[in-house]
């Protein structure tokens, strides 16, 4: 199975680990994906995917659109390609993937879980408001990061804590995320002391 992938180091990484028995792809632009037609899929893992048009593609087209929704495209399919996601076994997918998008993902042992089409997906939009409500208890100087990560870890069983979660998936990505989902709902809105260490 061919797949092309365009997407920075951690990313691919990401993807591809484990995978060998996939000849992986690595282009350095979108355009470049015109060069490769007899791929069985393509992954554009770069935070502009959704503004981009696709339909000279004929095959799947998996893009990492974790805050907006893509123009109506059979082909598009979002993913969450932020950090720490795209290695799990399980990927949340708006709509219903076609035959040829479950084939590429079952040949990569993804289980796939229908996901509504809205901002966050699911898991992501839980951990965003986990991260949020986590800088809402520094601010009210409940406990430290550190203890506040420990914290969750022992009492959840979280893999990360809210801080770790956050530093790892990127501040920015949930300050927007936040934004996005707070435009519908206020009990989003984003802690202001998140803001305040975004707009540093």
């Amino acid at each position: 199975m061919k797949l092309v992938v365009l997407g920075n180091d951690n990313s691919f990484d990401e993807l591809t680990h484990g995978k060998d028995n996939v000849m992986w792809v690595r282009v350095q632009d979108f355009k470049t994906f015109k060069e490769h037609n007899d791929a069985d899929a393509f992954f554009n893992l770069n935070e502009d995917s959704c503004l981009l048009n696709y339909s000279f593609i004929n095959g799947p087209i998996f893009i990492n659109s974790v805050i907006e929704s893509v123009k109506d495209d059979k082909n598009v399919f979002r993913i969450n390609g932020w950090n720490g996601f795209l290695e799990k076994d399980i990927w949340e997918i708006p709509g219903e993937p076609d035959e040829k998008a479950m084939k590429v993902l079952t040949f990569l042992n993804k289980k796939v879980i229908p996901a509504p089409d809205e901002p966050g997906l699911i898991s992501v939009r839980i951990i965003a408001m986990i991260i949020n409500e986590a800088y809402f208890a520094i601010a009210e100087d409940v406990s430290s990061e550190k203890e506040i990560d420990i914290a969750m870890k022992l009492g959840t069983n979280y893999p990360f804590g809210p801080f770790e979660w956050g530093e790892k998936i990127g501040l920015k990505n949930i300050y927007s995320l936040l934004v996005k989902l707070s435009k519908e709902n206020k009990k989003y809105s984003p802690a202001p002391s998140l803001e305040k260490l975004i707009k540093l």
